[in-house]
Formats: C-alpha cells, sequence, structure tokens
C-alpha cells in the first residue's frame, strides 16, 4: 500500500515538473512572438514623383517621433496620379486592409476616405475649409473620425489681397484663380471680393476645375494684368 503511493506520488511529482517545465519554455517562445506592426494608409490625388517631397517630410516627422518605416511602423501608399475617379476605390482599398490610421493629401482624397470608414482616424494633411467641406462640424470640435490642419483659405484670402495692396501701392485689377466645385472656394471668393471693395480693387475671378484649364486662365490672367497696367 505504501508503495503505491509512494509510486502516486512520484507520478504526481514528474506531471507537475513536466508541467512546470512546459510552462517555463512557453514563456520566452510567448515573448519572442512577433508584434504587430501598425499600419499607415497614405492617401493623396496626386502622382508619386508629385507628392515626393511630402512624403519625405511626412517619414522625416515619423522618424522624429520614434517611428521608422518598415521596422517598426508600415506606410501604405496610394496614388490616384490625377485621376479623381480612382481615389474611392483606392480609400476602399486601405479600409479592408485595416490601416491604424488614414492620412490624406488634400480634400479631394478626403471625402472618399470618409465615405469608405466612419471608424478609422483620418488626419487631414491640409484642407481649405473642413467646416464648409462637410468634413467636421466644427474647428474647436470636430466630432466623428476626422481631424487634421486647416489652411483657414477663406478668413485668410481677404489679408493676402491687404497685403498685396501694401506691396503694390497702384494696384487695380486682381486675377483671383479658384476652383468652384470647391465647397470652400464661394466663401473665399466672398472674402476677397470684401477686401476689394474696401481698397478700390477689381477682381476677375478665374475658375481651374482640372489641369485642362490651367493654360487658359493664365492666358485670362495675363490680359487682366495687361489692363490693370494701362
Amino acid at each position: 500500500m505504501d508503495r503505491d503511493i509512494e509510486k502516486d506520488m512520484k507520478k504526481k511529482i514528474t506531471v507537475l515538473t513536466l508541467c512546470a517545465m512546459l510552462y517555463a519554455l512557453c514563456l520566452p517562445a510567448q515573448a519572442q512572438q512577433p508584434t504587430k506592426i501598425p499600419r499607415i494608409g497614405y492617401l493623396t490625388a496626386a502622382s508619386l514623383s508629385a507628392m515626393a517631397p511630402r512624403a519625405d517630410a511626412f517619414r522625416q516627422g515619423l522618424r522624429e517621433l520614434g517611428y521608422v518605416e518598415g521596422k517598426n511602423i508600415i506606410i501604405e501608399y496610394r496614388y490616384a496620379e490625377g485621376k479623381l475617379d480612382r481615389l474611392p476605390a483606392l480609400a476602399v482599398d486601405l479600409e479592408r486592409l485595416k490601416v491604424e490610421i488614414i492620412v490624406t493629401g488634400g480634400p479631394a482624397a478626403t471625402r472618399p476616405a470618409k465615405e469608405a470608414t466612419s471608424t478609422i482616424p483620418i488626419v487631414m494633411a491640409q484642407d481649405s475649409d473642413p467646416v464648409a467641406n462637410g468634413f467636421v462640424a466644427s474647428l474647436a470640435r470636430p466630432g466623428g473620425n476626422i481631424t487634421g490642419l486647416a489652411t483657414l483659405a477663406p478668413e485668410l484670402s481677404g489679408k493676402r489681397l491687404e497685403l498685396l495692396k501694401e506691396t503694390i501701392h497702384k494696384l487695380s485689377r486682381v486675377a483671383v484663380f479658384g476652383t468652384s466645385t470647391n465647397p470652400g472656394n464661394a466663401q473665399s471668393l466672398k472674402e476677397v471680393e470684401l477686401a476689394a471693395g474696401a481698397f478700390g480693387v477689381k477682381v476677375q475671378y478665374l475658375d481651374v476645375r482640372g489641369p485642362k484649364d490651367i493654360e487658359t486662365v493664365f492666358r485670362e490672367a495675363r490680359g487682366v494684368l495687361t489692363q490693370s497696367s494701362c
């Protein structure tokens, strides 16, 4: 009977010892498991070459915060190459990848990102008027999943004309470039017109809806300058 008890005790001790060894072996194995590297989605309407300087600055900023691409952070770049109709699909692609955050290069990219997800945080690199564009409720309390930088274009438009008038005292006519399809454009133009009225300057608005319009509006702008110098 004593021998049976002794054998049973030895058996239990052996099992407990093995369990302890297995547990000890599991600890370093678990510690050595690679941690998930967070991924950032980078969405822009521009091309890779056009955005290269900004992308370099973005990576530099991350490095200053201790995030090194390929080491402890992964950046998923999505460039529309100037084809705005590609942006919705690219935004959906980033949402499917379940990136931790999406950085957008401008309002053209922010809108499809907003439509693609309401849970992934979106950071706007810049936006002329995020309130008018419907991205945030207000600058003080953005709400939702979107935040970032506002260039305050409407508020600064009048001030720019004021500085221009101070620099060129004889200024009488000004060509203003804008994009009428941008919701913030109307308010910017309004601010310019208010300032122009105060300074006695005539404003000619030139609509730039796409790359094909650039050459045309510059020709028209030269005509404005010619009239101004007469």
